[in-house]
């Protein structure tokens, strides 16, 4: 499997982590799994049909498809003739570039966009990312962010930070707060600070020396105990800690 990520043009920085491209290769097939980050996406198959959600939904050859925030692990099965192509946007930024349906209720799922919101394969194969960097420029109905300073505040702490401190610090209610997380993200603040706490402790992991205690991680990175953290890393992953 070839997988390849792309940097956006300067001006979608703020509002685009990156681009992608997959390719299947004649190795063999196998299922891919990827992790909950708290952001949406935007998926073209240029392949064959693809399954995804856990072999619950069939992507078609030319059809784009948004995919909403996950709470747990997703599943896509990749073979040779696969060749997916889309886009990682940062959380909240979504409703930057499209007028759509409230987020949560695409939490967990992958949608067929209609086709006024699609890409256009012909562009999409000739040139991607040049393509998709003139898409997003052109859709971009406004450069704000409301969530920003609250999405900066869980990173800066590594989600270790409560919701009432994160309605204090931003001068609302955790009510408020709970609102626009589900509209704009499709998580509440605690699932996407669950999340954050998540990665962090997964990066912990994979850079730490095998001397290192999971209880030493798991107090460092706001766990109870070493069996919170396993039972986290489980159901965001489907593994435990020794098979990361």
């Amino acid at each position: 499997m070839k997988y390849e990520k792309v940097k956006p043009y300067r001006e979608l920085e703020p509002f685009i982590h990156f681009y992608w491209e997959l390719k299947g290769n004649e190795r063999g097939t196998q299922w891919e799994r990827v992790f909950p980050d708290g952001c949406a996406g935007i998926v073209m198959n240029l392949g064959d049909t693809c399954l995804t959600d856990n072999g619950m939904t069939k992507m078609e050859f030319g059809k784009t498809y948004v995919v909403g925030a996950m709470t747990s692990f997703k599943d896509s099965f990749i073979d040779n003739d696969t060749h997916l192509i889309g886009v990682c946007l940062k959380p909240a930024t979504f409703a930057n570039f499209y007028s759509y349906t409230s987020q949560n209720e695409l939490t967990n799922d992958t949608i067929e966009f209609e086709k006024s919101n699609s890409f256009n394969i012909d562009k999409t194969l000739k040139a991607p990312f040049d393509y998709f960097n003139h898409f997003f420029s052109e859709r971009i109905n406004s450069k704000h962010n409301p969530l920003q300073s609250v999405i900066n505040d869980i990173h800066s702490t590594n989600g270790q930070i409560s919701i009432y401190e994160l309605s204090k610090r931003n001068f609302t209610t955790v009510r408020q707060l709970e609102r626009n997380f589900k509209r704009l993200i499709g998580l509440s603040p605690k699932e996407y600070s669950n999340i954050i706490r998540f990665q962090n402790a997964l990066n912990t992991i994979k850079n730490s020396n095998d001397n290192r205690s999971l209880l030493d991680i798991a107090f460092e990175c706001g766990y109870y105990d070493h069996s919170h953290l396993t039972n986290e890393i489980k159901r965001n992953t489907g593994l435990l800690p020794s098979q990361l």
